[in-house]
């Protein structure tokens, strides 16, 4: 496990370096796969169990995601030897991206951009929908966007059609399930799979990397993320939060990381910023005493914990920005913002 010092004391990363010198095996495929969907379709879940472990926070509430994330699959993975079995030596550079919805102030707008610019570049797009409720107008943008995307591609993009939560239906509900959501985008490939019950979830992995291009490694065989451990950390306590408390918040509250510092060997530092919008939700963040941001903390702690591979000391305060979310300087200071 990499110390906090060694991470932050790493060299700039050369992609060119890597992909003129870093040998690969004859026949490898390599590229960027864009997951997209509406809010809360189980985009992140996905992600995290192709990697075999958690880069990208998941919770029961819409637009948990707020930031395009690499999660890095390099195959063949020791760690991971049924996918390796199963799956051609590749690179596959999955992009997390928030879920697409119409938006209703600035963040919203960064965060259909995110996810829409994620979408022309991309070597093979991975649409999930959630089966579980009828297609409705936030998988009619989706397929807008890709449609959008595909007249600004230079070559057609590969879609593959992920009809993800079966395991909320019997089976006599799925007999042309997918008819829908193919009326509105002619995917190239669909499966029915179930990320929280891992039904179908390696055909549809092996359909994926059929679809990748062959190509070099653009990332070491061992990093898993482009993200550096504060933000990730930052993710984590927002993470807990939206768990932990009432619905009226946590669509107003984002993370600062204010402070990493590896104190020695066994012990990391992080001192970290819960942003709130009303000085009204100040008080409900905080709790009777304290209580429930100690819960926050008591929650996010070991998560941290396993990423760093140390100890931590978790210090939280709770800050009020008004109306962070419509106001361009708050969101670009914050990290969301794409100019």
């Amino acid at each position: 496990m990499m110390t906090p010092e060694e991470f932050f004391d790493e060299p700039e990363f050369n992609a060119d370096d890597l992909l003129l010198n870093e040998p690969t095996p004859p026949g490898h495929r390599s590229g960027f796969v864009a997951v997209v969907g509406r809010p809360n379709v189980g985009k992140s879940t996905l992600m995290n169990h192709y990697l075999g472990q958690k880069i990208a926070i998941v919770s029961p509430k819409p637009q948990t995601t707020r930031n395009q994330l690499l999660g890095i699959l390099t195959l063949p993975d020791p760690d991971q030897p049924e996918l390796s079995a199963a799956c051609p030596p590749a690179q596959v550079v999955f992009i997390d991206t928030p879920g697409m919805h119409a938006p209703h102030h600035k963040l919203g707008e960064f965060l259909l951009t995110a996810a829409q610019t994620a979408l022309p570049e991309a070597d093979v797009i991975l649409w999930l929908v959630d089966v579980s409720r009828p297609p409705g107008s936030e998988e009619q943008l989706v397929a807008e966007s890709i449609a959008a995307a595909q007249k600004a591609a230079e070559s057609p993009i590969p879609v593959v059609l992920a009809l993800n939560k079966i395991d909320l239906l019997g089976d006599g509900e799925l007999a042309g399930i997918e008819q829908p959501y193919l009326a509105l985008y002619p995917a190239d490939h669909w499966l029915v799979v179930s990320a929280t019950r891992d039904d179908n979830l390696l055909p549809l992995l092996q359909t994926v990397v059929e679809q990748l291009p062959e190509g070099p490694r653009y990332f070491p065989p061992e990093q898993v993320t482009d993200q550096q451990l504060r933000f990730i950390a930052a993710e984590l306590i927002r993470e807990a939060a939206l768990h932990i408390l009432r619905d009226e918040v946590p669509h107003a509250l984002a993370v600062v990381v204010t402070e990493f510092t590896a104190r020695h060997e066994e012990l990391t530092y992080i001192s970290a910023d819960l942003i709130l919008e009303r000085s009204a939700h100040k008080q409900i963040v905080i709790g009777q005493k304290g209580k429930t941001l100690k819960q926050i903390g008591q929650r996010a702690r070991p998560e941290i914990e396993q990423m760093v591979g140390t100890r931590v000391y978790l210090e939280l305060w709770v800050k009020v920005r008004p109306k962070w979310r419509k106001n361009l300087n708050q969101l670009k200071w914050l990290g969301y913002s794409t100019s």
